[in-house]
């Protein structure tokens, strides 16, 4: 197995799991949705459905276009998601013993560009920072 190929596989299993949590357990993503967010029930649903549906995009093996779009479909769906992130972080931050604390919070922001380039990247839909070896 190549590392695209297991980028995937890790994603995949990542995201599904993710959605299953969002679908059987909303309460924790409802908390952190932001409050200017319209009907927040719908979108915590809308977005377990969009990671089950990303991961199993991922997964498939006769479209690379597939692929490719479900790697797209998670980039954006890392973006969109920052400010419930950023959400979490102020929400802990007003509690009397700052929840997780910047330890958590800062890395995790932090870290979201990486969430959105590692679906591009695993999809095939970038070779940064790796180029392909001519064949």
């Amino acid at each position: 197995m190549n590392r695209r190929t297991f980028s995937r596989t890790v994603l995949a299993l990542l995201y599904a799991a993710a959605g299953v949590l969002h679908l059987a357990m909303p309460a924790p993503f409802l908390g952190i949705v932001p409050p200017w967010v319209p009907f927040p029930a719908w979108v915590v649903c809308l977005t377990g459905l969009a990671e089950i549906a990303g991961a199993a995009g991922l997964l498939q093996p006769l479209s690379p276009a597939l692929r490719r779009a479900a790697g797209w479909g998670l980039a954006a769906y890392a973006l969109c998601v920052w400010p419930a992130n950023v959400q979490h972080m102020l929400i802990d931050m007003a509690k009397p013993g700052h929840g997780l604390g910047l330890g958590y919070h800062i890395p995790r922001l932090a870290l979201q560009p990486v969430l959105i380039w590692w679906p591009l990247w695993a999809a095939g839909v970038t070779d940064w920072p790796w180029r392909r070896r001519p064949a």
